[in-house]
Formats: structure tokens, C-alpha cells, sequence
């Protein structure tokens, strides 16, 4: 379990000597610690502690003088930067890293956030059309960046056959017009980027996170994914599946994909992580509906886009609303998460949005 605290003081740049303390979990490693004052703009009486290895002992204070008399508003590059710059040659650490460094120190100064830092909240599956629920990404991503809504895992659900494409991503080479006619499929346009999700009515888990940016304030794009779905690792664990994450965006197992990430950042501060995990999902149909080229399974060890949709049904056995149940009962004790549900407001904002944005030819067709 990822843990972290802030404690920041009453005042900055006064010389006001309020010690401040954030701490920072490793996913897989250890607890890195930062204790510190902000003296007039500037860091001061750094001290780096944790149940981390490092080897040899001299790297520690060395770590402490170099971030001592940095700006306080730093951001986590150049602290991770002045901590590898200042280790000396041959220096080894475990369970830690210069990066982690900077996320304890700006946890300290409340300009990171942990898991710990916010009350979430949880809306459970609601049936709704699938341009609503792109739509309601981007109204809920909006409101949770201008801080009108908690931070929130949202599952989706759905009834109508859809195909859902990356933001980036051409509607000519990703869908196979005569499939879609053919099963009636509504083709829709999400703002995060990722590949193309084939959705029936119970044959994915979908789910989206609505967080501040702060949450992965020092974390690269690359690990903001798994550290922001080691929760639903715990989840899968939970009901008999040993997944883990293949770089970028993918979620897997022994037997092959399950599932794939997106995520989509806000100027007002607000971010979507969005993933979904196959099911039940008719292959047949899939390859119909879907372009899916050899250059895009070259990487994926095989030559099959069937082979390349293992579903969570036949690997567990069990429902896929025992699934999401599993996953919201990991998630709420995890992060003391409380039942939410969708406004009026947000709903009529996103109708209106779909109407303005998500259900026109322009959106849709934006990368031809």
C-alpha cells in the first residue's frame, strides 16, 4: 500500500523555522522521509531519512547538502537532479531513488500529494450512453481540477455497442466502416489519447480516475500509470489473478492482455486516468469492427488480435459485477473512499457537452 503524509508549516519565506515533513512509499520499495524548514524562499535543514539501503553512508549527508538552500518551489526534476549530481561515484541505492527524494521533499512543501492527502470518493456502475460517459470524463476531470468535486474512481456502464478511439487517433485506420454498420456500432472520440476500445454491454470493466495533478507531482508518465493502478493489481490479486503492468499503458497476465490505460492532463490541474479491462469480449466481432495491423501486434508477441483479448471471465469464473465489487471494496479500504454520486449539474453539463462537442462530425473526424 502506498502511504504519504504532509505536514507543511503556517508560513513561507519568513524565517518562520516551522519544520515540514512529507513522506513518499516506493511502490515496491521503501519509505523515503523528508523533514525540512523553508527559510526565506529556500530549503534549510534538509534531513533525508527512511527504511531505504544506501551505500555508502557519506551519500546521505551528501544528499541533505545538496538540496539544502535550493527554492522552495523547485519542481522535482531539479531536485531529483541536484541529488544524483551530488552522489558520490560507485554510490548504491536500494529501494530508493533520487526522484523518490524529490517527491518526499515536495510532499513536504504540500506542492505533491499522496493517496492519503485527499478523501475520495467512489460512483458505482450507472448506466449511461457512451457519449455521456466520454463527456462526463472530461466535466469530472474539469471539476475535480477547480476542486468542486473529490477525487473520483467512476465505473462506467452501457448498453448500446460502441467503438471508442484515442483522442489521437484516425477513424479511417482504426474502424472497419462495414462492421460498424453492419452490428450497429456508435463510434465515439475520447480526450485521452490510447487505442481503440471495442465496448458491448457487459463485455468490459471501465472505469475512470478524476485526481489532481499533484497526486503524481515527480513521477514520470511512465510510472504515473502503474503507480496510479497499483490498486486495482491488489484487486485482481484478490480475485485470483496475478496481473502486472507491461510499458506504457498495458495491464496483463501470464495468459496474455487484459486491459489498457489512458490519461489525459488538464491546464486547470485536474487529470484522467482511464482503463478497461476486457471481459467477455466476442472476438469475431472485435476484428470486424477494429482495423488491428501486424505493426501494432509486433510488439506484442503474436500475430493474432484475437489471441490478444484474454478475458477476465474465463480466468476467474466469476461475474463481472463481483469483479467491480472486489475492486471497489480494495479501493475504499485502500484510500478510506465514501459512495458518490453523479449531480444533476454534471449530468447536464455533459449532455450539453456531448450536443457541443462529443456527438459532432468535427470532434469525431478531428484525425481523419
Amino acid at each position: 500500500m502506498t502511504s504519504s503524509s504532509s505536514t507543511p508549516a503556517t508560513a513561507d519565506g519568513n524565517g518562520d523555522g516551522g519544520r515540514r515533513h512529507g513522506e513518499y512509499k516506493v511502490p515496491g520499495g521503501k519509505l523515503v522521509v523528508a523533514d525540512l524548514v523553508v527559510d526565506n524562499g529556500v530549503l534549510s535543514h534538509v534531513s533525508i531519512s527512511g527504511d531505504f539501503f544506501l551505500e555508502p553512508d557519506e551519500a546521505l549527508p551528501e544528499i541533505n547538502r545538496a538540496l539544502t538552500g535550493l527554492p522552495a518551489d523547485s519542481p522535482a526534476a531539479d531536485l531529483a537532479a541536484a541529488v544524483t549530481a551530488a552522489l558520490p561515484e560507485g554510490t548504491v541505492l536500494f529501494g530508493l531513488s533520487a526522484e523518490a527524494v524529490a517527491i518526499a521533499v515536495r510532499r513536504a512543501l504540500a506542492k505533491a500529494t499522496g493517496w492519503g492527502d485527499h478523501h475520495w470518493n467512489v460512483i458505482a456502475p450507472t448506466v449511461l450512453p457512451t457519449h455521456v460517459n466520454v463527456a462526463l470524463d472530461e466535466v469530472l476531470t474539469e471539476e475535480v481540477g477547480a476542486g468542486r468535486r473529490n477525487p473520483t474512481l467512476r465505473f462506467w456502464d452501457w448498453e448500446e455497442p460502441s467503438v471508442v478511439i484515442g483522442s489521437f487517433q484516425s477513424v479511417r485506420n482504426e474502424v472497419q466502416p462495414e462492421g460498424v454498420s453492419r452490428h450497429g456500432i456508435s463510434v465515439v472520440r475520447r480526450i485521452s489519447g490510447g487505442g481503440a476500445m471495442f465496448m458491448e454491454a457487459g463485455n468490459c470493466i471501465t472505469y475512470s480516475l478524476y485526481l489532481p495533478q499533484t497526486l503524481v507531482d515527480g513521477l514520470s508518465f511512465a510510472d504515473s500509470y502503474g503507480f496510479l493502478d497499483a490498486w486495482v493489481l491488489a484487486a485482481l490479486e484478490k480475485v485470483g489473478i496475478n496481473a502486472f503492468y507491461v510499458p506504457l499503458n498495458d495491464i496483463a497476465t501470464d495468459q496474455g492482455k487484459i486491459g489498457g490505460a489512458a490519461q489525459k492532463r488538464l491546464a486547470n490541474g485536474g487529470m484522467l486516468h482511464h482503463v478497461t479491462m476486457s471481459y467477455d469480449i466476442d472476438a469475431d466481432k472485435m476484428v470486424e469492427v477494429l482495423r488491428i495491423g501486424k505493426e501494432k501486434l509486433s510488439d506484442k508477441g503474436t500475430t493474432s488480435a484475437k489471441k490478444r483479448v484474454d478475458p477476465l471471465r474465463r480466468q476467474t469464473g466469476l461475474s463481472r459485477a463481483d469483479i467491480v465489487a472486489a475492486m471497489i471494496e480494495v479501493f475504499t479500504d485502500r484510500y478510506g473512499a465514501t459512495p458518490a454520486e453523479l449531480t444533476d449539474v454534471e449530468l447536464d453539463a455533459a449532455r450539453a457537452r456531448v450536443e457541443a462537442k462529443f456527438a459532432t462530425e468535427e470532434w469525431l473526424h478531428r484525425v481523419p
